[in-house]
């Protein structure tokens, strides 16, 4: 059974921080692309980072350079996302997912049609 579940997500505060986490099961791991995406009230879903789990390559959507930071320990299937200096409009439910198909290179994409298999997501609420 294909599983990612999302955990860490909470409240913070405006400069805080808070650290995700993506535990996968049931779907292969190596060569694919994991990324994180987030979807706030009434907008739609926005890719947030990705990391090939193969070599670490990551990417990031401007809005979270410098603040958030993809990894992976493929040894556990888990892929984070640590979220520093974090920001009122950070407040969104986080999602994982992973790529639908695998690849040798990494070729990075945040277009959720890209990704295959989903998380239900975890909270993450910024105070001002």
């Amino acid at each position: 059974q294909v599983q990612l579940v999302e955990s860490g997500g909470g409240l913070a505060h405006t400069g805080g921080s808070l650290k995700l986490s993506c535990v996968t099961s049931g779907l292969h791991f190596g060569n694919y692309t994991i990324a994180w995406f987030r979807q706030a009230p009434g907008k739609e879903r926005e890719g947030v980072s990705c990391i090939f789990s193969t070599d670490g390559s990551t990417y990031y959507a401007d809005s979270v350079k410098g603040r958030f930071t993809v990894s992976t320990d493929n040894a556990k299937n888990t892929v984070y996302l640590q979220m520093n200096s974090l920001k009122p409009e950070d407040t969104a439910v986080y999602f994982c997912a992973r790529s639908n198909l695998a690849m040798l290179g990494f070729t990075p994409t945040l277009d959720p049609r890209e990704y295959k298999y989903w998380g239900q997501g975890t909270q993450v609420t910024v105070s001002s």
